[in-house]
């Protein structure tokens, strides 16, 4: 046939990255993700902190996470990161989280934070292999201190896992 050549573009929809806390950390945090073709989508029940001027042009719930995360149904496209070290509002968005397929969910703080928050999900009865797939303490061991420099390493280890996928220790 005389057919000429045919140029298909896919358009896939952004992967999505719900950001629970509309702290210090998730300004930088939402930047680098919107440059690496991430929709961030910021929940912060606090309406001091997820505002407009400090979130401009962002979708922002002011919902509590778990709600805003069931309503907005994260999948294999999206990840979830928790920052706001308060159980009350973490540990309910890592619930959920956890039910769903998401690719990434990490969450902010210690290790010694991170094995209290283990205990309380493993009541909630969640499993080890569950849990494991929560990163914590979140991003890649960078050494990093600052708010842009935790941000890249939390896109740094969602990007290793999207690409490479969970490699666990023994």
């Amino acid at each position: 046939s005389s057919a000429g050549r045919v140029f298909v573009e896919v358009f896939s929809p952004p992967r999505r990255c719900f950001v629970v806390g509309a702290v210090h950390i998730a300004q930088p945090l939402v930047q680098i993700l919107s440059l690496a073709d991430y929709q961030p989508i910021v929940i912060d029940p606090r309406q001091s902190f997820a505002t407009e001027a400090r979130f401009p042009g962002l979708e922002l719930s002011t919902e509590w996470p778990d709600e805003a995360l069931e309503r907005l149904k994260p999948d294999h496209r999206s990840a979830v990161v928790t920052l706001t070290h308060d159980p009350k509002l973490d540990d309910p968005a890592l619930a959920v989280a956890l039910r769903s397929e998401c690719f990434y969910i990490g969450a902010l703080g210690s290790k010694r934070t991170h094995v209290a928050r283990c205990g309380r999900l493993k009541e909630m009865g969640f499993t080890d292999a569950e849990l494991a797939r929560i990163h914590g303490p979140i991003g890649l061991s960078i050494g990093a201190v600052s708010p842009a420099e935790i941000a890249v390493s939390i896109l740094g280890q969602m990007t290793e896992i999207l690409r490479k996928g969970e490699k666990r220790d023994a």
